[in-house]
C-alpha cells in the first residue's frame, strides 16, 4: 500500500493543526437545503467551535450559502456546490467569492435542474467545465471513484467510457478522502491525483451534524482566498478517516426521506447515465 506524506489517514485535531499556522477547513458537507437534515446555522456553530473553516456543497444548491452569509457566525465560509452532471461525475466547484456562485448557479444550474433537485442536471461534465471557466472557481472531483452499483466518479465514468480521459486535464483537484467512502477508493483517489498531477481536496460528504470536520483539507493560509490559492497549487495536507459502516447506514436511513419523493426523475437520470454503458453491452453481446 503506497502511503502520501500530505494525506493523512487519522482523526483531525484543529487545534494541533492550526498550532503548524495551517487552516483546517472541511470542503464537503451538506445541509437541509438539500438532502441533509442540518439547519445551516447549527453547522457554522460547531465548524466556529471547533476551529474549522466549512464549505457549504448542496447538491444543485445555493440557499445554505446565502443563509450562511446571514448568520452573524465568524467561519472561514467557503462559497461552494456540489454539481451533479448527466454523465455521472460530482463536480465540486469552489468560488472565491459568494457574487460568483450565484451568477453560476442563476446562469447555468437552475434552468437545468430536473424534478428532483438532487439528482443530476441536463448539463454534462464537459458543459459544466465550459462554463465554470468564465469564473474564479476550483473545479473538484467528488468521491472521484465512484459508488458501488452507482455510476457517480469521473473515474468511474471514464473506465465505464462515458466520458473521455481527458476531462482530467480540466480539473483542479480530485477528492482523496471523502467520508462516505472505503479507504480503497480514496487511496485509488489520491494515485490518481498524483498520476494527472492535480491538487488534493478532502471532506466529510457529510449530512448530519456529528459528521462535520471528520475530514479535513488544511493549508498555510489565513483567508479562504489562499486556502483555495492552495489547493489549485497543490500545496495541501488532507487529514481525515472515512466512517465507519455503521455510521454510513445511518446517514443513509436520514438523507433516503429526501429522496423518495423524487423517486421518478432519479431513476429517469439514473437510466439516462447508464444508458450508454448498456449499448455497449448489447452490441458486444449481438457481435459476439
Amino acid at each position: 500500500m503506497r502511503h502520501y506524506k500530505d494525506i493523512i489517514f487519522e482523526k483531525p485535531l484543529p487545534e494541533a493543526i492550526r498550532r503548524l499556522g495551517l487552516l483546517p477547513a472541511d470542503m464537503h458537507f451538506h445541509t437541509r437545503h438539500s438532502d441533509s437534515p442540518t439547519r445551516v446555522r447549527d453547522a457554522l456553530k460547531l465548524a466556529a467551535r471547533r476551529g474549522i473553516g466549512l464549505a457549504i456543497t448542496d447538491h444543485n444548491q445555493v440557499g445554505g450559502v446565502v443563509e450562511a452569509g446571514r448568520q452573524n457566525i465568524r467561519v472561514p465560509l467557503v462559497p461552494g456546490v456540489e454539481v451533479s452532471a448527466n454523465d455521472g461525475p460530482h463536480i465540486l466547484l469552489y468560488f472565491y467569492s459568494v457574487a460568483d456562485l450565484l451568477d453560476f448557479y442563476r446562469c447555468h444550474i437552475e434552468k437545468n435542474r430536473r424534478n428532483g433537485p438532487f439528482t443530476a442536471i441536463r448539463l454534462d461534465t464537459q458543459e459544466i467545465l465550459d462554463h465554470r471557466e468564465d469564473y474564479a472557481c476550483i473545479a473538484a472531483e467528488a468521491h472521484p471513484c465512484g459508488y458501488i452499483f452507482l455510476n457517480r466518479g469521473v473515474q468511474r465514468c471514464v473506465a465505464g467510457r462515458c466520458i473521455d480521459r481527458e476531462v482530467f486535464s480540466r480539473l483542479d483537484a480530485l477528492e482523496v478522502i471523502c467520508g462516505g467512502m472505503a479507504r480503497s477508493h480514496n487511496l485509488k483517489a489520491a494515485a490518481l491525483a498524483t498520476a494527472h498531477g492535480l491538487g488534493r481536496t478532502g471532506g466529510t460528504d457529510g449530512h448530519l451534524l456529528h459528521e462535520l470536520g471528520g475530514v479535513v483539507t488544511c493549508a498555510e493560509a489565513e483567508t479562504v482566498e489562499e486556502l483555495l490559492d492552495a489547493i489549485r497549487a497543490r500545496a495541501t495536507v488532507i487529514i481525515g478517516r472515512e466512517r465507519p459502516l455503521v455510521e454510513k447506514a445511518v446517514m443513509g436511513t436520514a438523507v433516503l426521506p429526501h429522496h423518495l419523493p423524487h423517486t421518478v426523475p432519479i431513476l429517469q437520470a439514473r437510466w439516462e447515465q447508464n444508458l450508454p454503458r448498456i449499448k455497449r453491452f448489447i452490441k458486444a453481446h449481438l457481435d459476439g
